[in-house]
């Protein structure tokens, strides 16, 4: 018996060398090569969610891809074989789960992340019977539309969003509303509005390129005078009812540039201004981009 404890020992240490010399890379699951990190870790409606992914060996030209229910996200390079991706919350969505896909290096991952309900502020206004609103020109909704789908892959901005003017908050983003007693179910506010003496400066939150400069004798209506400002990767800022436009398209502006003064033109009941945040194309809520950094 001896003799067989001996000879199966042996047999055993021999599997156990073989093992030991296998390359290190056999004892890695796969799994770890797509490594991925969704902030913050407890989202709200309104918020933009940050994909973080990192690859092992990135291919050249192939960013990996981010994916909610049908919509896909772009991906861009922040740093060596790391990518981040933004997707945008509003309050036209149900709270709840979200799945999001992220396919790299020839690997899906799935990730559930829980998105909280927000109580936005709800208006109720009543209009006269015969009450016609200001309505937007084909060439201004173009214009417009054009301006909010801009993916540039250059990232402009830097740190936190600064405030665009100094006045006080009069309406917040999200805000719902009832028209006559009825609700309106694809309206929420788009922005933050900023209540200011008319020719009151506006500057530019953060850097970027004007994208957008629309005047009310072009046909801007609604928006009356306004700027748009492209923060490159999905992100742009949307300046509205300007008295004054101190830029034209195609310039680079650095944060705390005027580019333009508070005013009351399109559809405006008083000097303020509307400044809206895109993500994507969808508008998200403009103060977490104040207080916190979006890499």
């Amino acid at each position: 018996m001896s003799g067989l404890r001996i000879k199966l020992s042996t047999k055993i240490a021999v599997v156990a060398a073989m093992i030991a010399t296998l390359p290190a890379v056999l004892a890695i699951p796969a799994a770890f090569a797509l490594q991925v990190k969704v902030n913050p870790s407890h989202p709200k409606l309104g918020d933009t969610l940050s994909v973080f992914i990192n690859l092992d060996n990135p291919k050249a030209d192939s960013n990996p891809k981010v994916t909610v229910g049908n919509k896909t996200y772009p991906a861009f390079e922040i740093a060596p074989n790391q990518y981040r991706a933004f997707i945008p919350t509003t309050p036209l969505e149900k709270p709840g789960t979200r799945t999001i896909q992220i396919t790299g290096e020839g690997q899906v991952r799935k990730l559930t992340v829980w998105v909280r309900d927000r109580n936005f502020p709800v208006q109720r206004i009543t209009l006269p019977p015969k009450a016609a609103g200001v309505e937007a020109t084909e060439y201004e909704l173009r214009r417009v539309a054009e301006f909010k789908a801009l993916q540039t892959p250059k990232k402009y901005w830097q740190g936190i969003f600064l405030k665009p003017n100094a006045g006080r908050i009069t309406t917040v983003y999200g805000v719902r509303r009832y028209y006559n007693g009825k609700f309106a179910k694809d309206y929420y506010h788009r922005g933050i509005d900023y209540a200011s003496p008319e020719g009151s400066p506006v500057v530019a939150p953060a850097a970027g390129r004007v994208a957008l400069v629309g005047k009310v004798s072009q046909g801007f209506r609604v928006h009356g005078n306004v700027v748009g400002i492209d923060h490159g990767q999905g992100v742009t800022s949307i300046f509205m009812h300007l008295s004054r436009i101190n830029v034209k398209e195609g310039d680079i502006v650095r944060p705390g540039q005027v580019i333009g003064a508070v005013g009351s033109t399109g559809a405006s009941t008083g000097p303020h201004l509307h400044w809206g945040l895109y993500v994507n194309g969808q508008s998200v809520d403009p103060v977490p981009w104040r207080y916190q950094e979006y890499k």
